[in-house]
Order: structure tokens, then C-alpha cells, then sequence
């Protein structure tokens, strides 16, 4: 049986009435907050998928109206001759040997990486690596295009991907709690509202089952997400 701490049983005490509304439950989950950081304010999203069938996956892209409080740093693996057409100095400009090497030494200190489909095929080798750590580029995600400044500016203003795991479970930071309970909620609902937009098509009855948030140390909040 899990062990927890007395601080997590008092802040899990504050727990009273579930489910709350959106609102509510943003102001919970920032009285909650009491750890020495900024901790993140996290949603964990239980969907009616089964992702093992082709027509259920859900995956999709996002810019949040207040962002996540989080930097991510990109990577470009480009042509060494392409080099300067990127004209963002905040990315890391990569040739395909100096990703190989980073691979090898196991120094991936980025967290997205873009490229073109020209390169695509010269990093194949590379995949079952490059997945196990979320960094694979793809279409749908967004990191495989011909236009790189567009896609640096676009990740650079927080855009992100998101997608239901195995079970079908939406994990996702969707701010800070330091964030003001408005920027939180509008944030919570832009979320919301674009799972929503994006259900696939072979679901069969309610989309979703149960929508909890929480902070990165605190027990979680059931919402009434017919309240959104």
C-alpha cells in the first residue's frame, strides 16, 4: 500500500466536495500549492478511446492562450550548407554527424527537434531512439516542414503536441501556480475545448470520463467538465 506524507494527507483533507466546478477547482488547486518551487498545474484527461484501433488516437497540436510556464529548447538538424537560412539565434542548429554524435554520447539536451523531409530518410536509423524520448519528428506534429522559421516561431510562442497514451489518458501542463485563476482557466478551457474538437471519429457514446487537475506535488481535483 502506497505511503504518503503528512503534508499530502492535510493538502488531500482540503479535498471536501467532488466534482468541482472549473473554477472552483483552480482556486483549490492554487491554495494547495504550498511546495518551496512553482510547481505546474497539471490536467490528467480520462478518455472513451481505445488507441490500439486506428480510428480512436487522439494527437494533436496546441498554443495555450497564457502558455505553460515552461521553455522548451529546439533543435534543428539541418544540411550544413542550409545552416544560416535559420534565423532564430534561441535553437540549436545541428548537422546530422553532430546529432549522431550527441545520440551516441547520449547528450540530447533539447526537447523538440525539427527537420526537413529531405533528412527524414538519413535519420530512420535513429528512430527507435529519438521515440523513446518523445523527439521523433513527425507531420502531424508538426516538426517535419519546409518552412523552419515558421515552425521555430510557432514552438518558440509554446506551441506543443499532446496525446492520449495507451489507456487513452490526456497528461498535460497547462500553467504555473503562480498563473492568476483567470489565465488558469482560460487556459484550462482552451484545453478543453480542443480535445473536444479533435475526438476521433470511432468514438462510440460520451468522449469523456473523468477530468482531474492537479499541482505537480498535490493530490488531485475531480472536475465537472459539463460545467466548461
Amino acid at each position: 500500500m502506497k505511503k504518503y506524507s503528512k503534508r499530502y494527507l492535510e493538502l488531500r483533507d482540503k479535498i471536501v466536495i467532488e466534482p468541482y466546478s472549473p473554477k472552483d477547482a483552480i482556486k483549490l488547486v492554487k491554495e494547495l500549492s504550498n511546495a518551496k518551487f512553482d510547481e505546474s498545474v497539471e490536467a490528467h484527461i480520462s478518455l472513451n478511446i481505445n488507441t490500439k484501433y486506428a480510428d480512436q488516437q487522439l494527437r494533436s497540436n496546441l498554443v495555450l492562450p497564457h502558455g505553460t510556464g515552461k521553455s522548451k529548447r529546439i533543435a534543428v538538424l539541418i544540411e550544413e550548407s542550409d545552416a544560416n537560412s535559420i534565423t532564430s539565434k534561441n535553437v540549436v542548429i545541428l548537422n546530422l554527424d553532430e546529432l549522431l554524435v550527441r545520440v551516441d554520447k547520449n547528450e540530447i539536451d533539447f526537447d523538440i527537434l525539427l527537420t526537413t523531409p529531405s533528412m527524414m530518410p538519413k535519420i530512420a536509423r535513429l528512430g527507435k531512439t529519438l521515440s523513446s524520448r518523445g523527439l521523433m519528428p513527425s507531420i502531424k506534429s508538426g516538426t517535419i516542414t519546409t518552412s523552419l522559421d515558421e515552425a521555430i516561431k510557432e514552438f518558440e510562442s509554446g506551441k506543443f503536441e499532446y496525446r492520449a497514451d495507451k489507456t487513452g489518458i490526456v497528461h498535460m501542463v497547462f500553467g504555473k501556480a503562480t498563473f492568476s485563476v483567470d489565465d488558469l482557466i482560460n487556459n484550462l478551457s482552451t484545453l478543453y475545448n480542443h480535445i473536444e474538437n479533435n475526438k476521433p471519429s470511432g468514438v462510440k457514446g460520451k468522449f469523456f470520463k473523468n477530468f482531474y487537475i492537479c499541482t505537480t506535488m498535490s493530490p488531485s481535483i475531480k472536475i465537472d467538465f459539463s460545467q466548461f
